[in-house]
């Protein structure tokens, strides 16, 4: 039962982390990878799926932020979501490749939606951006 409470509770930590949410799924990946009692790939195969459908709620709410972009109580400031647009504009959908990235990688992913980006390429790019954060993670973490 307390390999499920680990497992779930990462995957949890690692949705919000995609989010509006603050969290650091690293820290509690390498903590988990660090104390030896858990499936190496398990864990980054949990976190990455975690991480990816994080991604794919900010690309959703993009693709209909148009009607709530002006109340307050929206997550991502115009200036972010501004900013993201022009990157993602500049680089297309290959931008997608840093969606693991602080401070871009969330906004990225709701540029992504507004700019309706199509479902499998988006998805494709996050999953490989998201699991290759995770390796690198676990990486630094067992050397």
């Amino acid at each position: 039962m307390a390999e499920l409470g680990a497992y779930g509770g990462l995957f949890l930590i690692a949705f919000l982390a995609a989010t509006i949410f603050p969290a650091q799924s690293e820290v509690g990946l390498a903590g988990l990878l660090l104390s030896g009692d858990y499936s190496t790939v398990l864990l980054i195969a949990v976190a990455s799926l975690g991480n990816t459908l994080g991604a794919v709620v900010n690309w959703a709410l993009g693709r209909g932020v148009d009607r709530f972009s002006d109340r307050r109580w929206f997550p991502v400031k115009p200036a972010q979501l501004e900013r993201a647009a022009r990157w993602y504009h500049r680089y297309g959908r290959w931008s997608l490749l840093l969606s693991w990235a602080p401070f871009i990688g969330d906004p990225l992913t709701l540029a992504a939606g507004v700019l309706r980006e199509p479902f499998g390429p988006f998805l494709l790019l996050v999953a490989l951006a998201k699991t290759g954060r995770y390796l690198v993670v676990a990486a630094l973490a067992l050397s």
